[in-house]
């Protein structure tokens, strides 16, 4: 059945078909083959029924903030804040990206609007700087995966949706892997200002510093309130993403002044249309879920695996190996939805810890926004710049060789993604 469903899907995909129906198709023609006997209102309640639950609406009221931030003033006082700290380094704009994205990753939780936030604003600083076109593209379309690992993630809600694991955990080991893919970023800046003799900037004085601070005020509440509030027990995800809403309406139309309701009503209406296309992905990922568990497609998996004695080092190659397939193919999200309800019974089953495991399949969530030919953060950065998608290509690679390192250390390595869970958590 699942080779079936995969056979079908990819048919699909070739044919040009909305992702939706890449999925969706394949359950329903599953049903019919395989379950006729099963009523049809049960499939609808599967498909309803699937994305009725209140951690859910984590995504929308996020989602509804990254637009608000993004097209306020929030996430150019984060970016002005990072620059006057950081920016006198040897290629200090390059590492004013990273910190930029994970800044606004911090309070966005989505890699396509950190790339359509910061594009225009760091792309023509980063080549006044001396860095060239293709690195430039490439690092502004790579440091924007941070935004899936730095806690908000909406990958990681979604996550702890499908298998049952705490957001609270997943969001404190994301921290570290974010710090930890951020750094390997940074180190390739380092590299490629001394190849290319870029001098470091000119230090910014204290009183730049404390201005910096200051205009940054507000939008540095957001993290705290998101994440005091979460790890302090006081608020639940959904919660936080709730309030993140009402605080960036306050900030960008109160204090700063930066839109009006008319803008408001622009940005409502990008935002519900984004919410949209996820949560109908979502409710055809669920069906599809619900019939490979039927079939009992995992315990399958973990039968073949015993019988050729490939334990959790091996399982957990075959996982990176499929979802940087996948990737390649298809929308990040579908792969996660596809991949996930087979793979993570095996994983617990193995002896993976579940917070390990969203780590390795956010990273790899994360690696598939900017892998070529369909990497979304790519074509996101091609319209925000007016550049070609090739060129952003060209410069993606290396971050794309650099993050499969970081992916392969943090697989083998899980203190990396539990150590600061089990300081908050125990």
């Amino acid at each position: 059945m699942l080779i079936l469903i995969l056979l079908l899907a990819v048919a699909l995909l070739v044919l040009g078909f909305e992702m939706f129906l890449v999925l969706g198709i394949p359950a329903i023609a599953i049903k019919e083959a395989f379950y006729g006997r099963l009523p049809d209102p049960a499939v609808v309640q599967k498909i309803f029924g699937g994305i009725d639950h209140s951690t859910l609406l984590a995504i929308p009221f996020f989602i509804f903030a990254a637009h608000l931030m993004g097209g306020g003033q929030i996430a150019r006082n984060l970016t002005g804040l990072v620059r006057s700290l950081i920016g006198h380094t040897r290629g200090g704009m390059g590492h004013t990206v990273i910190g930029g994205s994970m800044a606004f990753g911090s309070v966005s939780g989505s890699a396509p609007a950190t790339v359509a936030a910061m594009g225009k604003m760091v792309y023509p600083e980063m080549r006044k700087t001396g860095f060239s076109q293709k690195f430039s593209l490439g690092l502004l379309v790579a440091s924007a995966e941070t935004a899936l690992l730095i806690p908000p993630s909406i990958t990681f809600i979604i996550y702890g949706w499908m298998t049952g694991t705490s957001i609270a955990r997943l969001f404190a080991g994301g921290l570290a892997v974010g710090l930890f893919l951020g750094l390997a970023f940074a180190l390739m800046v380092m590299l490629e200002a001394r190849r290319n003799g870029i001098e470091p900037g000119a230090r910014s004085s204290w009183k730049d510093r404390l201005k910096a601070v200051k205009d940054a005020g507000w939008a540095l509440g957001m993290p705290g309130i998101i994440l005091g509030g979460i790890y302090s027990g006081y608020i639940t995800p959904t919660e936080a993403a709730a309030v993140s809403v009402i605080y960036a309406i306050f900030v960008e139309m109160v204090v700063y002044r930066n839109f009006g309701f008319k803008d408001l009503f622009r940005i409502t209406e990008q935002s519900a249309i984004s919410t949209s296309v996820i949560f109908v992905l979502l409710a055809m990922g669920g069906l599809i879920s619900f019939f490979v568990t039927l079939a009992q497609v995992p315990a399958q998996i973990t039968d073949f695996l015993t019988a050729i004695n490939a334990g959790p080092i091996t399982f957990l190659l075959v996982v990176n190996v499929c979802f940087l397939i996948a990737g390649m193919l298809i929308d990040p999200n579908s792969a996660l939805l596809i991949l996930v309800p087979p793979l993570y019974p095996v994983a617990v089953a193995l002896g993976v810890d579940p917070v390990h495991f969203g780590m390795i399949v956010t990273l790899n969530i994360s690696l598939g926004m900017i892998t070529p030919p369909f990497g979304l953060d790519i074509f996101v950065a091609s319209s925000t710049l007016g550049k070609p998608a090739l060129d952003i290509i060209k410069g993606v690679w290396p971050f794309v060789a650099v993050n499969i390192i970081v992916l392969l250390i943090v697989t083998y390595v899980p203190e990396i993604s539990l150590f600061i869970p089990k300081m908050i958590f125990g």
